[in-house]
């Protein structure tokens, strides 16, 4: 009769089976645990890096709009009609902003200033903006836009339909946000 032999040892493997498995499958979710908490401390420090880029950002905003004057309210008290307002003017809408300039005269000479050959509706410009780029339009605009200095004129926009009324003031009090932010002083029309 031939016996067959079976090692002893296989006999705790086989009844340690479950154990081993078990053991193993911790292991392997301690690792992909390990993985995430790695991952999240990567997106943390990336959004960090982006924080700190933006701030650095916007203060070099600031700093190039610091170059413009505080405005001189005495200059411009008495403008009650948006189209004798000679500083930026933002008209917002639902979703667009309308921004209005006037640029400087490139003649410094008084001689027929605002005559035929010098209109100053020449001068004037109409750009249309997503709320998006606000801050990269107002910091673009040269230092002869701003006659009465770091002032803009904020009015809801006269053409919108009664539904969106609420989104449009909205969008005025996230413009006021953004431009106080920058420095910029804001004059809400018809406040006046």
């Amino acid at each position: 009769m031939v016996r067959r032999f079976f090692p002893l040892f296989f006999l705790p493997i086989r009844r340690c089976a479950p154990l081993a498995l078990l053991l193993l499958v911790a292991l392997t979710a301690c690792h992909k645990e390990e993985q995430a908490v790695q991952g999240v401390a990567q997106d943390a420090v990336q959004a960090e890096h982006r924080a700190q880029a933006a701030a650095t950002e916007r203060d070099q905003e600031r700093a190039q709009l610091a170059q413009i004057p505080l405005p001189t309210k005495s200059m411009y008290a008495n403008v009650h009609e948006p189209g004798a307002w000679a500083n930026p003017f933002l008209a917002v809408g639902p979703d667009m902003l309308s921004l209005r300039i006037i640029l400087a005269d490139a003649n410094p000479s008084t001689l027929g200033e605002g005559t035929m050959l010098r209109p100053e509706g020449a001068r004037r410009q109409e750009v249309q903006l997503r709320p998006s780029d606000l801050v990269k339009a107002v910091v673009a605009l040269p230092p002869g836009a701003w006659r009465y200095g770091r002032v803009i004129a904020v009015q809801e926009s006269p053409v919108v339909a009664a539904k969106d009324r609420q989104m449009v003031r909205r969008n005025v009090e996230a413009v006021i946000k953004e431009l106080t932010d920058l420095g910029v002083v804001v004059e809400e029309w018809p406040s006046r």
